[in-house]
This record gives C-alpha cells, sequence and structure tokens, in this order.
C-alpha cells in the first residue's frame, strides 16, 4: 500500500518531517543570535579591544572574527566527508546529529565566561561551536533524502528553511532584551550564550523524537573500524566521481556562493554598524525583515523550484544577489535617486535597511535551493556522503572567503571589501550553467551501491 493510501503512514511521515524542520528552527537560534546579529558585534566591538587612534578602529576585531569563523570551517572540511561516510554505513546519523548538537550547545553556553580582552578565549569557543553546528548542518541534511520523493524535497527543504527563521525571530527578540552592546551593559550581555544555547537545547528535542533512523542493508558486521570505513567510502566516492558529473560541477559552483554565503552571514550586521552607521532601530528592523523575507524566500522558491526545477531556481536565487550587491555597494546613489524621484528625505540607513530584505530573500532561498539540489543529485546509500561533501565545498569555501575577505577589508574600505562577495555570485552562475539537472538526477537513481 502506497503511503498515499495509507493514512497512518503518511501520519507518521508528516511527523517526522516535522521533526527534521525543527533541528532548522532550533539551530537558526545559533547561527542568527551567534553568528549574524548579536554575538559578532560584541566580539568584534568589545570582547576584542578596539584602536581609537584608528581611521578604522574595529578592524582588528572584524579580521579576528573571520579568522574563527574560517578555522570552524577548516575543521568542518577535515571531517565532514568521513564522518558522513560513518554515519551513511553505520546508520548512525541521528547520533552524529545528537554529538554535534549538544557540542554546539556546551560550546555557546561557555561563551558566558568571555570577558572584554579574552580574545583567545572567545576565538576557542567561537570556532568550536560553530564547527559543531555546521557539522550538525551536514548531518540534518544527510536525513533530507529520506524524508520524501524527489519531486518534493524542494518543499521539504523550503518549509525547514522557512521554519529556521522564525527560530531566529523568537531567539533574537529573547537576545535583544540584554540591553545595548556596551561595555556598561556587559554583565547582561554575558547572557547571550547561555540563552541561545538553553533555546537550541529546547526547540530541537522534537527532532530528537519524531525523526527516525535511515537503516540502509549494506551488510555491516558489527566489528568493523568505521574511521577506515569511512575513509575508504570517500576515496571511492572520489573514484567514482565521473559517475557523478553534474554534482561535482554543481559542488565548485556552489563553493562560490558558499564563500559568498559566510562573508553575508558573518558580516552584515557589522558592515551596517561601521560602514553604514545603522543604529539600534535600524538593526532591529532589519532583523525582522531579514527573518521574514528569508522565509518567504525559502517556501517561496522551495515551491518555485519543485515547479521549474532545482538549477533554474538556484540561477535565479543567484541573480537576485547580484541585483542586492549592487543595490548596497550604490545605497547611497540609490538613497538619492529615490529622494529626487519620490520627492522624500529618507535617509541611508533606511534604505540599507530595507535592500536588505532583499538579501533575507536570497539568504533563504539560495540556501535552501543548494540543499534540495544536492538532495536530488544523491543516491539514498551515499547521502551521508554527498551531504558531507556538500558540507566540504560549504566549508572550505567559508574558510577561503573569510579569510581572503578578513585579508582584502586591511588593504581598501569595508565597502570596496564586499565587491568579492558580487564577483564569487557571478562566477557560481557562470559555473552552474553547465550543470545538467535530468542527467545528475538519473545517475543518482541509476547508482548501485558496491558492497
Amino acid at each position: 500500500m502506497s503511503l498515499d493510501k495509507n493514512p497512518e503512514a503518511k501520519k507518521k511521515k508528516n511527523r517526522e518531517i516535522f521533526g527534521w524542520c525543527m533541528f532548522d528552527f532550533a539551530n537558526s537560534s545559533y547561527t542568527t543570535v551567534i553568528i549574524s546579529v548579536v554575538y559578532c558585534e560584541i566580539f568584534t566591538n568589545l570582547i576584542v579591544p578596539s584602536d581609537p587612534n584608528s581611521s578604522d578602529p574595529f578592524q582588528y576585531g572584524r579580521s579576528v572574527w573571520a579568522w574563527a569563523l574560517a578555522a570552524s570551517y577548516v575543521l568542518v572540511v577535515l571531517t565532514g566527508p568521513i564522518f558522513g561516510a560513518i554515519s551513511d554505513y553505520s546508520s548512525k546519523k541521528k547520533f552524529f546529529l545528537f554529538l554535534s548538537y549538544i557540542g554546539c550547545i556546551v560550546a555557546t553556553f561557555l561563551l558566558y565566561y568571555v570577558e572584554p580582552g579574552m580574545i583567545w578565549l572567545g576565538f576557542v569557543l567561537v570556532a568550536i561551536s560553530n564547527f559543531f553546528f555546521a557539522s550538525g548542518e551536514n548531518f540534518a541534511s544527510s536525513f533530507l533524502p529520506f524524508l520524501g520523493s524527489k519531486d518534493d524535497l524542494g518543499k521539504i527543504s523550503g518549509y525547514a528553511w522557512g521554519i529556521g527563521y522564525f527560530g531566529g525571530i523568537g531567539s533574537v527578540y529573547i537576545a535583544t532584551k540584554l540591553g545595548a552592546i556596551s561595555l556598561d551593559n556587559f554583565e547582561n550581555l554575558k547572557l547571550v550564550g547561555p540563552y541561545t544555547a538553553i533555546f537550541f537545547l529546547i526547540a530541537a528535542i522534537p527532532t530528537f523524537l519524531f525523526l527516525k533512523e535511515p537503516h540502509l542493508p549494506l551488510g555491516i558486521s558489527h566489528k568493523v573500524n568505521y574511521f577506515k570505513i569511512g575513509k575508504d567510502r570517500v576515496i571511492q566516492t572520489l573514484k567514482d566521481a565521473s559517475h557523478f558529473k553534474d554534482l561535482m560541477i554543481y559542488l565548485v559552483s556552489l563553493f562560490f556562493t558558499m564563500a559568498a554565503l559566510a562573508i553575508v552571514i558573518s558580516f552584515a550586521f557589522i558592515y551596517g554598524s561601521h560602514e553604514i552607521h545603522i543604529e539600534t532601530e535600524h538593526k532591529q528592523a532589519m532583523f525582522i525583515f531579514i527573518q521574514i523575507f528569508a522565509a518567504v524566500g525559502a517556501l517561496a522558491f522551495g515551491v518555485i523550484q519543485d515547479s521549474i526545477g532545482a538549477k533554474k531556481t538556484f540561477n535565479l536565487t543567484l541573480v537576485l544577489w547580484l541585483l542586492t550587491c549592487g543595490l548596497i555597494y550604490f545605497v547611497h546613489d540609490v538613497t538619492n535617486l529615490i529622494n529626487m524621484v519620490l520627492g522624500k528625505n529618507w535617509s541611508v540607513q533606511w534604505v540599507f535597511v530595507f535592500i536588505s530584505s532583499l538579501a533575507g530573500m536570497g539568504l533563504g532561498s539560495t540556501q535552501s535551493a543548494s540543499r534540495a539540489l544536492v538532495g536530488i543529485f544523491s543516491p539514498e546509500s551515499k547521502s551521508g556522503e554527498f551531504f558531507g561533501m556538500w558540507g566540504l565545498s560549504g566549508k572550505i569555501a567559508g574558510a577561503a572567503g573569510l579569510f581572503l575577505f578578513a585579508y582584502i577589508q586591511t588593504l581598501v574600505t569595508l565597502r570596496n571589501a564586499f565587491l568579492v562577495v558580487a564577483f564569487f555570485y557571478f562566477l557560481s552562475l557562470l559555473i552552474n550553467l553547465f550543470v545538467n539537472e535530468e542527467r545528475g538526477v538519473e545517475a543518482a537513481n541509476r547508482f548501485q551501491e558496491k558492497t
């Protein structure tokens, strides 16, 4: 009996999808509060001492922040594919997901003990917490191919990413109650780590209650060296790369997208604060608009993807990003043009906030589309490895992008350093034109696991 004709089976599957989506809801608290909105400014403005004699007093803080995140991505690069292969072979995806969940929560909680001037303690805890967060993204994503047919993966991925942004709204709402980001208020700001960790801890409980462990009949002995098996399977996957030509081309394209996204996620609010001089009211409005538009983008583009295909949808999101980058770079000129045409007197800060809404739509849709595209290119028996490679491409890109950005912003202005973001999106779009979606899906369906 098919799933559609079995109400009980459909109910169980929907409950499992709900549990999976809740992990995106839960872990959004970390990436939003710690990486994007609140702790990034605490770290660059307060933990790392500013240089009042410099024309750019927070430049060193931005560099250390970028280095910490880049270091975490290097760790994910070194471990992601092998751990993904082990999770496939051992049927212990939930176990690995749980370890990443606990690791991120503990390291985030410990940020409470980082005081102004404790640069390297903050560096280490940010790197460790982001390592576990990014690893958890890979493990959670590897469940996607088991949650529905390939035709439904775009919608399912979009649901999760959209729900995730509401988790971000809830967690940041709690964090903003801690008050202004200033040394005088640091005793309250210290609580941002524990608040975020507790939110993540509680919100992800449905994931571990409802999400099932996919069991793949690979004929596994209980007495095996999982690390060796993981290494051997990754090597075999790389040898089999010719069978997954379109996935490999896409991962190269995705490299540049993820390099750009890593910079945007880590520096959007820092850029707004240091370059555009947005204040508290602008930050609050910007955050809300980004989260809402990101949720709408993830959901809308998830539906669009199932209508026009994953590749075209992904390319549309890249065009959206290129438009947004151009508007942000020329935000002063755009503001003057709007005021002249409409007879308004809008400030550049508010125009920047409105433009950032487009960035929010791109943020949700691009990441959701990328996850779904990897999902439809993945044979079920290699989903952990392929999402490990998704993480590999993304995290190498994140590390490279952040290292490059940290260096460039010491040579030119912060505004000009952001041009690298547009350049990365353009390269990604160009490379993705060579991906054949139908051929990639056929290769995944045709693949037979060697035992």
